[in-house]
């Protein structure tokens, strides 16, 4: 099965509908399977006192709370129509992760097949609840959490009707950007090995080697933001890959994906030709006459591949010629 890539756009439209659909141009051609925005009503996310992160206060304006923040870059109703339309048209699929109750119930009106539960929501029993009704199919991040509260989290949605088949969990980290000694990718090898569930990666370093190398160590989805140009301001756009850059990544992950290939070890339709050119045969070594006794200094081996195979060479030692050879000449 093709690893499912989704492009996060997440908030890095700055509010504006014709950025968001230029980022869908984006995603479009770079191949991304999906695009991924946010879902949620200020208010009910954030009190007016909550502050901000540390990257976001580097990277917004300061005299902005994080309430204010967040509400330049909330998406209406109508303009998530706009966008679910606009992505049906570039073939794209549209997805968004819903940060309260009332964005879940608006993406669930919407027609979404697949629900993205941020890592923030993964100890929110409320969320976890609500959402694992909709049996639908979801992908939970699990940044700043460790494998009790991810086994936790499964086990609500499980409960409240999700099958974990239709789950996938990724490793995140929810530092933007995270610093590669806190990658930590052998993490996701072990959620899937301890929780029995399909893994992907939900990438925030600069790079696009870290996705690469998840998606070689068994990641099913991989999911990295972008942005039209990493000097907008935002919170996340300095963190986020520009167009050449996530088209990149994609055409890596799918050459990745070919390479990978199957968990049988036989020689392929390329290099079967090589086999007679590069392997060796049972030659003579000298001058034989037929009747002549073989030995270790009558017969050698060398290129071609196309006589008899030296893994033999034990059944010919002390047998004799049953013909005349000139040196080199195939046995």
């Amino acid at each position: 099965m093709s690893v499912f890539i989704i492009a996060e756009a997440g908030v890095n439209h700055n509010g504006s509908i014709k950025v968001a659909k230029k980022l869908i141009d984006v995603a479009s051609d770079a191949g991304a399977d999906a695009i991924k925005f946010q879902t949620f009503k200020s208010e009910n996310i954030v009190t007016k006192y909550a502050p901000k992160a540390n990257y976001q206060k580097i990277t917004t304006d300061k005299k902005l709370s994080q309430l204010n923040m967040l509400k330049k870059l909330e998406l209406s109703f109508n303009n998530h129509k706009k966008l679910i339309d606009y992505c049906k048209k570039r073939k794209i699929m549209f997805l968004s992760s819903p940060f309260d109750l009332e964005s879940i119930d608006l993406l669930n009106q919407l027609g979404l097949k697949i629900f993205k539960i941020p890592s923030g929501e993964i100890t929110n029993i409320l969320y976890l609840r609500y959402i694992g009704r909709l049996k639908k199919k979801i992908i939970l991040s699990t940044g700043m959490s460790n494998i009790k509260e991810i086994k936790n989290a499964l086990k609500i949605l499980n409960n409240s009707g999700t099958p974990k088949k239709n789950i996938t969990v990724l490793h995140a980290n929810t530092q933007y950007p995270t610093p590669m000694h806190d990658v930590n990718l052998n993490a996701m090898v072990t959620i899937g090995k301890k929780l029995k569930v399909k893994i992907g990666y939900s990438d925030h370093t600069l790079g696009i080697e870290v996705d690469i190398a998840a998606v070689a160590m068994g990641a099913t989805c991989i999911e990295k933001h972008f942005t039209l140009n990493h000097k907008m301001v935002g919170p996340d756009h300095k963190a986020s890959l520009e167009p050449r850059q996530l088209k990149e990544m994609i055409n890596s992950i799918r050459n990745i994906e070919m390479a990978l290939g199957s968990n049988v070890k036989k020689s392929t339709e390329s290099e079967k030709s090589n086999i007679k050119i590069i392997r060796k045969s049972i030659v003579s070594n000298s001058i034989i006459k037929k009747g002549e006794i073989l030995n270790e200094n009558n017969i050698t081996v060398k290129r071609p591949g196309n006589g008899i195979s030296p893994m033999k060479w034990d059944r010919f030692i002390g047998t004799r010629a049953k013909k005349n050879y000139k040196k080199d000449e195939l046995i």
